[in-house]
């Protein structure tokens, strides 16, 4: 375990949250659960390309202030550990020669992660000072890109030779995955954590292929398919919700806001919700977000209006924030041009939008701003920290990982702003929270943002403000998405638009 206060994009940060995954699964694996094939497939793969980071950057950093016993010390150990993965990936569980080498490789791992946590990381930080770590954290993922898909212990643990060797070795596996079918269940969830629905979502979402956020640049990840294309794989002919209205206003400065009208024409004004959707900051999400807009705004009989903020890194903290707090005071004041009510407006996101949203009803507090009138948190980031047993518990919970966490944070928060108010809302004084609206925070069981979402609804309780938490078993991050095949979505959805419109009854309508 890291004891040093770390940042996202350190390398300490980012090898830990690697260790963190790895552990979980082998965690699975020793206990029996879910698909033990599956289990061990992944954990090939994902100590395949830690290792081979490892070789690559922590190694030679260590060697370079001195610490050459050391770097030979995790090569040596890496060889073995890649030995132990072959035999693995040659027999079947069950096997004596199998569950002999899934026994070993826990104990190596658990010693060699230790190693590294206690000694080696923080003896490299001391020695180079903190400021270069995320330079090494950008090099990590750029060697995690090269990687190979698998084990290669006679390959030579150099540097130098990764380099050379890399590229033909990761083409070779690639194709060797392809013709396997492994390349189809690596982004699973094989567990056996998730109910049955939310486990055919993820096994569709596997099948479409989605490398891991951390061997991709940002481009590459922004095509990467999400839990909505599963949906659409899994019901083809599915089309979107219908809704009164749906087109795309610009405001003053450029900002896209997607804009949903529900069926009919009544009377009095619309209430409106914002929705800011998630994606780390850095990932555009629209499939996701249209979903969740479309079903709002049909279960509220609101307007609901999503704002296509800003994205990191070409946009970093606090862009995206600029613009939710930018369409929060436009909605306040072209609320007639929509055909909306500007003394209802409910703030609502996913993820990170939850912390944005969150963020703005605070800040409207301390500014003396008009309030929403209600905030729907949906498994909302509260603090860039690795927060409380769901950080270790679902660490490896697909679709968002920990490593995968990393990689959004590394490019979103820029250096040193971990602590700034607006990321942390843990941290924040409860008497700045006093007189929030109406909150509903919904978490997923199988979610490493779980525990710290829980958290933040008790703190905004210690506050005073009117809170409801309400935990989704059987399901993953990002879940809502999957709301046209997934009950659980459904009925998360039902309790959201609920809560919204109890709020929006308890204002009276103004005029328009």
């Amino acid at each position: 375990m890291i004891n040093h206060s770390t940042g996202p994009g350190d390398l300490d940060r980012i090898v830990a949250d690697a260790h963190a995954v790895v552990e979980r699964q082998l965690q699975h694996l020793a206990a029996g659960r879910g698909d033990r094939r599956i289990l061990a497939d992944q954990v090939s793969y994902e100590l395949a390309r830690q290792t081979d980071a490892e070789e690559r950057v922590l190694c030679p950093a260590l060697a370079r202030t001195g610490a050459v016993a050391e770097a030979r010390h995790l090569r040596d150990e890496n060889k073995r550990l890649k030995e132990l993965l072959v035999v693995i990936q040659q027999s079947e569980p069950g096997d004596e020669e199998f569950e002999e080498a899934v026994a070993e490789l826990i104990d190596d791992v658990r010693q060699h992660a230790a190693e590294e946590e206690e000694e080696y990381l923080p003896q490299l930080r001391h020695r180079l000072g903190p400021d270069r770590m995320p330079e090494l954290g950008r090099d990590w993922l750029a060697a995690m890109r090269a990687a190979p898909a698998r084990p290669h212990p006679h390959v030579p643990a150099g540097a130098l030779a990764h380099r050379l060797t890399d590229p033909a070795t990761a083409a070779v596996d690639r194709l060797r995955d392809r013709v396997s079918g492994r390349r189809d269940v690596l982004a699973t969830d094989p567990s056996g954590l998730l109910d049955p629905q939310a486990q055919r979502v993820l096994d569709a979402f596997a099948a479409l292929h989605p490398a891991p956020l951390e061997t991709l640049t940002v481009t590459r990840a922004r095509r990467r398919p999400g839990l909505a294309a599963a949906v659409r794989a899994l019901a083809p002919g599915l089309a979107p919700e219908p809704v009164g209205d749906a087109r795309t206003l610009l405001l003053h400065d450029g900002l896209p806001v997607r804009v949903y009208h529900p069926s009919g024409g009544p009377a009095e004004p619309l209430p409106v919700i914002l929705w800011a959707h998630g994606g780390g900051w850095v990932l555009p999400e629209a499939a996701e977000a249209d979903t969740i807009c479309r079903a709002l705004t049909n279960r509220t009989g609101a307007i609901v209006a999503c704002p296509g903020y800003r994205l990191a890194p070409e946009e970093p903290f606090p862009a995206a924030f600029e613009d939710i707090r930018t369409t929060y005071h436009w909605l306040e004041t072209h609320a007639r041009f929509l055909g909306a009510d500007p003394t209802r407006i409910a703030l609502a996101g996913e993820s990170n939008g939850a912390t944005m949203a969150a963020a703005t009803a605070w800040n409207l507090r301390l500014t003396d701003g008009t309030l929403p009138a209600a905030l729907l948190l949906v498994h909302p980031l509260t603090t860039l920290a690795p927060h409380g047993d769901s950080m270790i518990t679902e660490a490896d919970a697909k679709p968002l990982t920990r490593t995968a966490l990393s990689w959004l944070l590394t490019h979103a928060v820029p250096p040193a702003t971990g602590g700034d108010p607006w990321l942390d809302l843990l941290g924040l004084p409860r008497q700045s929270l006093t007189g929030l609206p109406p909150t509903l925070v919904i978490t997923a069981e199988r979610d490493l943002l779980r525990d710290q979402g829980e958290d933040f609804g008790r703190h905004l309780a210690l506050a005073g403000v009117s809170v409801t938490t309400t935990r989704y078993q059987g399901v993953p991050h990002g879940f809502l998405a999957a709301a046209p095949i997934l009950d659980t979505a459904q009925r998360a959805l039902a309790e959201a638009a609920a809560h919204l419109r109890r709020a929006f009854a308890g204002l009276p309508a103004k005029p328009i």
